[in-house]
Parts: structure tokens; sequence; C-alpha cells
């Protein structure tokens, strides 16, 4: 059971590392045609009705519902009926898609009028314009959904970890060719049937997929389905609803606030990519047989090991964006078109979004750790209880501090969500020790590695912002930051250090014995 956890686990984290490494070649693309401005910011907005439609269609609960439905009949033998419920499902995704998505095209106007309230008439127009570019996207992207649930629940996971390569090469491609905005939101959609949508199918076919025309409201397995996918459906969770808080707050600040934010969030999202997105595609079919076995204890003690080292390696990445902040953007964005003062503004959102670096990766394993038992409810709900908490902090770190501050708000919401998630998972399946002992020693070491970076930046004098000089810095502001935080974790008694050194060794060995 490890070992199938462990090879899903370098599949993913190989493709999710290269993944985003094709993110950020796009975003240096968007950034080097938009920059910091008015284009860019409508591009950041215009996700937001797209997106609307795959929250409403409990897109981020196709997979997490499906699987442990698919897997439980597989294990049972019962193939037919497996192939029988993906049908209805799919059919049902066709059919509600088809009438949502006319109406949210024709309603874009006002939609995005009550997204960026802020935005002059040039900049809503354009994100109006982008945004029904972009709606069809969601449609292929939610039966991509259900088709990667397929793949995964029958432990195949190299499509769906490689479809979005395809889907980002097709924006980038996009982007270059047209040279505006237009050209990146054609992208998404090209990309979207291409990679997500069109892979995931053939390779379903080729392993046997059998997509019926049925459906059926009376259908029980339907019904499952529903039921637990309908607090995601109607729910407004912090985890999918982040987004749209501090682009409805920043909306309202100078120009360029949410391109500058949306940059940001991205260069952050990278390491929560790696990290937590691998190991949470990687464990959860795991998971999912454990707790339908019965073997809650396993379940735990698998979740907390994934949990601690996804952790571990998200603390050291904030160490590195921390530090390294104004230098990463200015070496993954270019300094064409983004100015000195926009590249300290963005490294400063980029430091403030790294604080809930850790919180990201990690409540993408505690969450799956209730929906492989089926309990949908809690975590959906917590989540919104989070965002109504917050909303008031948003507004206070946007009058505050500005951009910065909603990313302050947008981190401290998702650490609050990430520790009561921990705390109520324990108690629902934990047996022996939790996260709070290697809280205690993590977190000082991350304090330290960031106390050190910080205080080598004066010694390098001020920054040239060309892209060779950001590398530059990154590399060795963000190697003695991380050496730092590697160095106090090791002292402080951080099991992780030895484990992923460990790991490291054994590779170099392997690969020494091949080269012989």
């Amino acid at each position: 059971m490890t070992r199938k956890i462990a090879v899903a686990g370098a599949i993913w984290t190989v493709a999710l590392l290269a993944s985003r490494l094709m993110g950020l070649v796009r975003d240096a693309a968007i950034g080097s045609v938009m920059g910091v401005g008015a284009d860019a910011d409508a591009y950041a907005a215009a996700f937001r009705v797209p997106d609307m439609l795959s929250n409403v269609v409990s897109g981020g609960a196709l997979s997490i519902v499906f699987i442990p439905m698919f897997t439980s009949f597989l294990a049972r033998g019962e193939d037919d009926r497996a192939w029988q419920a993906f049908s209805r499902v799919a059919n049902f995704i066709v059919v509600i898609t088809s009438v949502l998505t006319p109406i949210i095209w024709w309603f874009t106007p006002e939609l995005v009028g009550y997204f960026v309230p802020g935005f002059d008439a040039e900049r809503t127009a354009l994100v109006v314009h982008l945004s029904r570019i972009m709606l069809p996207a969601q449609v292929f992207h939610l039966l991509s959904g259900l088709l990667s649930a397929a793949l995964l629940a029958r432990d195949k996971h190299t499509i769906p970890a490689i479809a979005p390569l395809v889907y980002n090469g097709a924006i980038i491609a996009g982007g270059l060719l047209m040279g505006s905005a237009e050209g990146f939101a054609w992208g998404v959609l090209v990309g979207a049937v291409l990679g997500p949508f069109l892979l995931p199918l053939v390779a379903a076919v080729q392993s046997g997929l059998r997509w019926r025309l049925t459906f059926s409201l009376r259908d029980a397995d339907f019904r499952t389905y529903l039921a637990r996918a309908l607090p995601i459906m109607l729910a407004f969770s912090i985890v999918g609803f982040d987004d749209y808080a501090w682009t409805w707050f920043g909306s309202g600040l100078p120009e360029g606030s949410v391109s500058t934010l949306q940059y940001a969030k991205r260069l952050a999202m990278v390491p929560i990519g790696v990290f937590g997105a691998a190991a949470g595609y990687a464990a959860y079919p795991t998971l999912a047989r454990l707790c339908a076995e019965g073997n809650t204890a396993e379940a735990w003690r698998t979740i907390l090991r994934a949990t601690r080292l996804t952790l571990f390696l998200a603390f050291g990445s904030q160490v590195v964006l921390t530090v390294a902040g104004p230098d990463v953007g200015a070496a993954v964005f270019g300094t064409a078109r983004i100015s000195p003062e926009q590249q300290i503004a963005l490294g400063a959102c980029l430091g403030c979004f790294s604080i809930g670096l850790g919180a990201w990766s990690a409540q993408t394993l505690l969450s799956r750790g209730f929906y492989a038992r089926a309990k949908t409810w809690l975590p959906t709900w917590l989540g919104v209880a989070v965002l109504v908490a917050a909303l008031p902090f948003y507004w206070l770190g946007a009058q505050l501090w500005g951009a910065p501050g909603l990313a302050v708000a947008s981190s401290s919401a998702i650490t609050v969500y990430a520790v009561i998630l921990a705390t109520l998972l324990k108690r629902e399946i934990g047996s022996g020790p939790g996260l709070g002992d290697f809280l205690l020693r993590v977190l000082p070491a991350v304090g330290v590695g960031i106390v050190v970076g910080l205080a080598l930046r004066p010694s390098l004098g001020a920054p040239e912002w060309t892209r060779v000089d950001a590398l530059f810095r990154v590399i060795v502001l963000g190697g003695v930051g991380g050496t730092a935080f590697l160095a106090a974790a090791w002292g402080f008694g951080v099991a992780e250090v030895r484990e992923i050194g460990a790991m490291v060794r054994q590779r170099l060995t392997s690969r020494k014995g091949l080269g012989r």
C-alpha cells in the first residue's frame, strides 16, 4: 500500500513540478505581454465568472466524491455498476452545464459588476469579454474531473497528471500569438479541450470506458453522489472563494492591485501545487480504500505522515519566497512591463501569501480524510464559517495595508481553517500523536530561516531589476535562508530533515549503481 502511494506520489510530484514550471513560463508570458495594469487586472478578474460555473456544479467535488464510490464498486467486482454510476453523473454534468452556461453567459455583465465593483467601465467591459470567451472551458474541466476520477480510482495517474501541461502550453501559445489578454483567454478555452478533457477521455476509452446515454434522478447511486456533492455545490467555502474575496476588495484599490495579487498568489501556489496537490492526489485513492475497509488507524497514520512531510516542504518554500519575494517576481515576470515599485509590491504580497503556504498545502490532505469517509458536510461548512468570519478582516486589511493586507487576510483565514480541520480530523479518526509536537519544532526553524535571509539582503546592495540579477539574488537569499531553515530544523529535532536526507542519499546511490 505504501509503495503504491509512493509510486503515485512520484508521478504526481514530477508531473506537477513540470506543470508548475510550465505555469511559471505561462505567467512570465502574461507578465511580458500585459505587465501590471488595466489589461492584467481584467484578465485576472475574468476567471471569476467561469469559476462560478465550476463551483455551482461542484467541480471540486467530482474527484473527491466520485472516487470512493467508483473504488468501492470496483473492489466488489461490480464494474458494470461503476460505469453506470459514471454515466449518470457525466450525463448530469452535460445536462446542467448545457442549461447554466448560456444563462451565465447572458448575465455575465451583471455578474462581473458584482465581482469587481471598483473597476472602471473600460476594465469592466474587458472582463466581460474575456469571461465569455473562457466560460465554455469550464464544461470541459468538469467532464475532465470525472474522467480523471475514473482513472485515479483504478490507480492510473499518469494522464491526469500530465494533462495540465497541455493546458498551460495552449494558454502560452494563444497569448504570445495574439499578444493580448484576449489571446490568453482563447488559450484557456483551447487548452481545456485539448489537455484536461481529450487526454483523459482517450485514456479512459483505452481502459474500458463505458459511457452510456442513461440518466435517472431516482437512481440510488446518483442520489448518493448528489447528497455527498450537495454541500460543496451550495457552500461558499474559504477554499473556493478566497480569490473572490480579495478580487472584490482589491477592485477598489489602485489600478494594478488585482493583477499584483493574482501574480503573487500564482507564485505562492507553485509549491502548494507540487507538494500539497501531489500528496493529495496520490494518497486519496488509498485513503478511500482504507476507510472503506474500516482501517481508520492506518488512514490517520497515512494522512499524518504525508501532512508532516508536506508541511515541512511548504515551510521551507515559505522561507525562500519571503526572503526573496521581489526577486522571485522579477525573475519570473521580468522588468520590461513591471516597474521596480510594482516588483516590491508584488514581493510584499508574495511574502504575505506565503504565510498561509503550509495551511493551503495541508488542507488538501486533511479535507480528504473526511471525504474518504464520505463526509463532505463538515469541511465544507467549516470553510463557509471561516469565510464569513474572515470577510471583515479582508476589508480591514485592504483599508490598512492595501494589496498586502488582503494577502495577510487570505493567509490568516486559510490557517484558521486548516488548524480547526486538523483538530476535528484527529478526533474523527486519529489515534496516537498529532501535529502539535511537529509544529512546535518546525515553526521556530521557519523564523530562523526568514531572519537570516532578510538579514543578508542589505549586503547584496540595491537590486538591478534585471532577470539575471534577480535570479542570482533568489539563489543566494533563498539558498542561505533555506540552509538556515534546514540547519535549525535539524537542531530542533524535526524528523523530516533526516527522512528527506535519507531519500536523497538513496536516490543518489541508486543512480550511481545504474551508472556502473
